[in-house]
């Protein structure tokens, strides 16, 4: 490949590599999960080497994601407004969501109930308060 690496590549290999390292994995265990090697992960994170479809549906299992996931544009528009999609990009979400539906229902509810008193008002509450 030439000096010039295909700026979709780069981007592509900057969202894996965004997405791995959120989920603490190393590049050594993507290569296990994806049967490449360590310095092939490397290749397609910088966007040397051009990620196959075939490959992509591989990390991005791993990865617990979908391979569209890692096409760019969506996913920054869908995070801006949606909170569900920038927790679940980060190894901390991911941990939170899987503890939460292993959960009772009456659990679930006191967590509710703390973290809602730990953020402080929402944006519809303050709207409301300056209603008043």
């Amino acid at each position: 490949m030439s000096d010039s690496h295909d700026p979709f590549d780069v981007a592509l290999g900057a969202r894996i590599r965004k997405r791995r390292e959120a989920m603490r994995i190393t590049q050594a265990q993507l290569a296990t999960a994806a049967q490449v090697t360590f310095q092939q992960i490397q290749k397609y994170e910088r966007g040397v080497n051009r990620v196959s479809a075939a490959r992509l549906a591989q990390i991005a299992a791993f990865l617990q994601a979908h391979p569209a996931d890692f096409y760019g544009q969506a996913d920054q528009a869908a995070d801006a407004g949606d909170p569900l999609n920038q927790l679940r990009r980060t190894h901390d979400g991911l941990e939170l969501a899987d503890s939460f539906v292993r959960m009772s229902e009456d659990h679930r509810r006191s967590l509710i109930n703390i973290v809602r008193a730990m953020a402080g008002p929402s944006a519809g509450d303050l709207a409301r308060m300056a209603a008043a």
